[in-house]
C-alpha cells in the first residue's frame, strides 16, 4: 500500500487551505494547485520563492489578513501542489499557474506581491493580466546570473552538483538538513528568521515522491528568469521594488531593474538579504497595508 501523502506541519492561524483542480482538456504538464486563503478586503496574491512554498509568509499573512483577501499559492509542483511527471518548470509554465489561480478565482484589482522567483512571476503575470492587476510589489527580483550560487560556496557546489548531467537527479534527492540550513541562511541577513519547523517543513516537501525531478527542473529554469526581464516593461500596473541590503543581487542588477520599471518605487531594506518575508515581514506588511 502506498504510503499517504504529506500534509502541513505549519498551520497559519486563520487560513484555509484550498485547491485548484486541472482543468478538462488542457495540456497535460497541467496539475492541481494547492492555495491558503485568509483574511478579508481586496484580493492580494502572494508568491513564494526558489524551494519553498505558500508557508514561506506564515508571518507576513496574520499582518495583512485585516486589510486583503490573501491567497498563498503553492507554485506547481511545489508545496503541495501536484507534481506532474514530464512537466515544465520554465517561467512560463509557472506563470501559467499563477494566471490559473486569477482566473478560475475569478481575481480582480489584485495586488500581486512575488519574492525571488515570485517577484519574477507577479511581473510577468501582470504584463499578461493588465485587466486584473491593480500593484505589483516584486521582492529581491531573481532574475540575474547565479542566483543562489552567489550565497556561499556550499551553495555553488549544492547547485552545481544538482544541475550536472548524471548525477543531477541523486544529488537533487538528498537534503541533509544541516545543508539546507546553512544555505536559506545564506540568503538571510538574521540567521535566526530561519525557524526550525519551516525547515522541517520544507525537508518534509522536499520528500514527495518526484519532487527532486522539480527541485532540479526548477534551478535549470533560471536562464526562463532572466529572459523574462524582456517583459517587465508591458507592465502597466504600479510597481514596487523592494531590495534585502544583502540580497544576492548586486547593484548593477538592481539598476537594471530600475531602468526596465522607471516609474516604480523603489526600497532597500537595510541589513535584509533575499529572504526579506521571513526577515521583515512587519515591513513587508507596513508597505501592504499602507496602499490596501
Amino acid at each position: 500500500m502506498p504510503s499517504p501523502a504529506p500534509r502541513p506541519t505549519i498551520h497559519i492561524p486563520g487560513t484555509t487551505s484550498h485547491t485548484i483542480a486541472p482543468r478538462t482538456g488542457h495540456r497535460s504538464g497541467e496539475g492541481a494547485l494547492r492555495y491558503l486563503k485568509a483574511g478579508t478586503g481586496a484580493p492580494l496574491v502572494l508568491l513564494h520563492t526558489v524551494r519553498t512554498q505558500a508557508e514561506h509568509f506564515r508571518s507576513l499573512i496574520p499582518l495583512i489578513a485585516d486589510q486583503y483577501t490573501v491567497y498563498a499559492l503553492d507554485l506547481p509542483g511545489m508545496g503541495y501542489s501536484e507534481i506532474v511527471p514530464g512537466a515544465s518548470y520554465d517561467e512560463p509554465a509557472m506563470r501559467a499557474g499563477v494566471k490559473r489561480l486569477l482566473t478560475e478565482l475569478d481575481l480582480h484589482d489584485v495586488t500581486l506581491v512575488g519574492e525571488s522567483m515570485g517577484a519574477v512571476l507577479a511581473l510577468t503575470t501582470a504584463a499578461d493580466l493588465p485587466e486584473r492587476v491593480r500593484r505589483v510589489v516584486a521582492v529581491n527580483t531573481y532574475d540575474f546570473r547565479g542566483g543562489i550560487a552567489r550565497s556561499s560556496l556550499l551553495a555553488r557546489v549544492v547547485v552545481s552538483g544538482v544541475l550536472a548531467p548524471g548525477v543531477g537527479p541523486v544529488v537533487a534527492g538528498v537534503e541533509p538538513k544541516a545543508v539546507v540550513r546553512r544555505i536559506l541562511q545564506g540568503g538571510l541577513g538574521d540567521k535566526t528568521a530561519l525557524r526550525e519547523d519551516y525547515l522541517d517543513e520544507l525537508l518534509q516537501v522536499g520528500s514527495r515522491p518526484g519532487y527532486p525531478t522539480v527541485a532540479r527542473a526548477v534551478y535549470q529554469s533560471l536562464p526562463s528568469l532572466i529572459a523574462a526581464r524582456s517583459r517587465y516593461p508591458e507592465v502597466k500596473a504600479p510597481v514596487h521594488l523592494v531590495y534585502g541590503e544583502k540580497d544576492w543581487s548586486r547593484p548593477s542588477d538592481r539598476q537594471a531593474d530600475k531602468e526596465l520599471l522607471p516609474a516604480a518605487d523603489f526600497t532597500q531594506v537595510p541589513g535584509a538579504g533575499h529572504f526579506i518575508a521571513l526577515e521583515r515581514p512587519d515591513l513587508l506588511a507596513h508597505l501592504l497595508n499602507a496602499v490596501a
